[in-house]
């Protein structure tokens, strides 16, 4: 079935703006931070304080640290979860090595894990469940003595 001679220049014009739309929206959502910068806020890690980004919502813990290219030695990622659980992250479409510590609802770190660029088959988990994730550059946590047993204090 042909298209009509006049209407041919419409759906050009439409699937020519259609297109334009779609890719600024995965331009938004591929840039560092995604739609929007995410919150920030300073907690203190085995008494060590951190600037980290805070991840709270399914979007924000989807994207993670996902395309970036660095991330300062001085700040991290915090991913909240609602509830305690079994955590699994990879590191699909991310560049930076990092470190991922998981700790339960009282911030009692469970796990720390060096985590390596790749494509996205590795599963870093937590042994028990956490609420709490924080991504740093790989070697963070034993740079400044953080352990498990330590605590992540976020108020």
């Amino acid at each position: 079935m042909g298209v009509d001679a006049r209407y041919a220049g419409i759906s050009r014009v439409v699937g020519i703006r259609g297109g334009f739309f779609t890719l600024l929206v995965l331009c938004a959502f591929l840039r560092p931070g995604g739609l929007a910068a995410l919150d920030t806020t300073t907690i203190t890690v085995g008494g060590v304080p951190l600037v980290v980004e805070v991840a709270d919502d399914v979007m924000e813990r989807s994207q993670g640290l996902m395309y970036r290219e660095s991330l300062p030695h001085d700040r991290g990622m915090l991913f909240v979860f609602p509830d305690e659980a079994v955590r699994a992250f990879w590191m699909k479409t991310t560049r930076i090595p990092l470190s991922i510590a998981f700790a339960d609802a009282e911030g009692v770190i469970i796990a720390i894990m060096d985590m390596f660029p790749d494509d996205g088959r590795a599963r870093y988990r937590s042994p028990s469940p956490a609420k709490y994730a924080l991504e740093v550059n790989r070697g963070w946590f034993a740079e400044r003595g953080v352990t498990v047993g330590s605590t992540i204090d976020i108020n």
